[in-house]
């Protein structure tokens, strides 16, 4: 198949740092391109792909000159995919709304993967605007608040098995990996961290926005030896940072889509304890990768229960249920799908060009 990928501007894909997005759109393409397709990824010049590169804008948005309008930049992916539309087979889009009014009026099947939240206020309206627009969820959950959207799959996220070595001992200390954001639950973290004696490591970008945040509720308890902030990580950084943690530690407060860091520390061989809410029942399996808690004084019993859980097996499940092979052949499966099905409109138009009509 001849396969269009549209990546979010805001990283370059893979991104340097931050961006889970940019980072599962990289290891879907390069997978595909091993399973014979052919591939052309829509994204920054600074991006790396085994697929064709048509690179959209100079450079990563958030990493690039500062002031760039990302609408302008947006624009310009736009039409460089209008330009190119019938070069494809099927077009799949991983930048939310943005190019829904534009692919529904190109005639080339096209899906669009949802990356984030979707309780958000007005969503129902711009999905009851598209009708015939397919949509992939990450996780079940996800879909929750758009029961009415055409939810053609879910595809969970999946990662390149070869990415990260795992580690099979203990670990030294909890691991808290993400943005520095209060639905995160970095403030749980050291709470539990410090009821169980054991060092916490966060490893964690700031969002600008959140400046204020980290200084009133997070900088005052960090102190470099029980509290140690180490920064963003790359790919590089990020496996010895998950493999020698005893826990990955993810007490979220919010309806989060997937997770990846979920799976990144299950390919260590690294257990997550983690709060019941969003995709997390999904992604951990209670009592076997992890542990599923309501609070805080649940979590702090889960650390000490840590050594019931054989890291061996945390892998091993990483590697049936999250490995990318398996992510990319659900998306082969979802693209065939919505090819047959266009291919069935278009016979049925030509036997009666009356029928498409109310």
């Amino acid at each position: 198949m001849r396969i269009a990928q549209l990546a979010p501007l805001a990283e370059s894909v893979p991104p340097k740092l931050y961006g889970g997005t940019e980072r599962v759109v990289a290891w879907l393409v390069d997978e595909l391109v091993e399973l014979g397709h052919d591939v052309t990824l829509f994204a920054s010049g600074d991006s790396r792909t085994k697929g064709r590169l048509h690179p959209v804008w100079p450079h990563a948005l958030r990493l690039g000159r500062q002031g760039v309008d990302p609408n302008a930049a947006s624009a310009v992916l736009l039409e460089a995919i209008a330009k190119h539309a019938k070069d494809f087979d099927v077009i799949h889009a991983h930048i939310d709304w943005l190019p829904l009014p534009l692919l529904s009026r190109l005639d080339v099947p096209f899906l669009t993967t949802m990356h984030g939240r979707l309780d958000l206020p007005g969503l129902a309206d711009v999905v009851r605007q598209f009708p015939g627009a397919g949509f992939v969820s990450i996780s079940d959950n996800q879909r929750v608040p758009l029961p009415e959207a055409n939810w053609i799959a879910t595809i969970r996220h999946g990662l390149p098995s070869n990415l990260f070595k795992p580690s099979f001992s203990p670990g030294s200390y909890l691991a808290f990996l993400g943005r520095l954001t209060k639905e995160k639950g970095p403030e749980d973290a050291i709470r539990i961290a410090r009821a169980t004696g054991r060092p916490l490591r966060i490893a964690a970008k700031i969002p600008r926005g959140e400046t204020g945040y980290f200084k009133k509720s997070l900088e005052p308890h960090i102190d470099g030896r029980a509290v140690q902030l180490v920064g963003e990580v790359n790919d590089a950084k990020k496996q010895p940072f998950l493999a020698d943690a005893a826990a990955l530690l993810f007490p979220i407060d919010w309806p989060e889509p997937f997770g990846l860091v979920m799976i990144e520390a299950m390919a260590c061989g690294t257990p997550v304890i983690a709060y019941r809410s969003g995709s997390v029942p999904e992604v951990v399996e209670d009592g076997v990768t992890g542990f599923i808690v309501e609070n805080e004084d649940q979590a702090v019993r889960a650390v000490g229960d840590l050594g019931r859980l054989d890291r061996r097996t945390v892998r091993a499940r990483f590697e049936a249920q999250f490995a990318a092979g398996r992510m990319a052949r659900d998306y082969e499966r979802a693209y065939r799908n919505l090819i047959a099905a266009s291919s069935a409109k278009e016979a049925r138009f030509r036997e009666d060009p009356d029928s498409s009509k109310p």
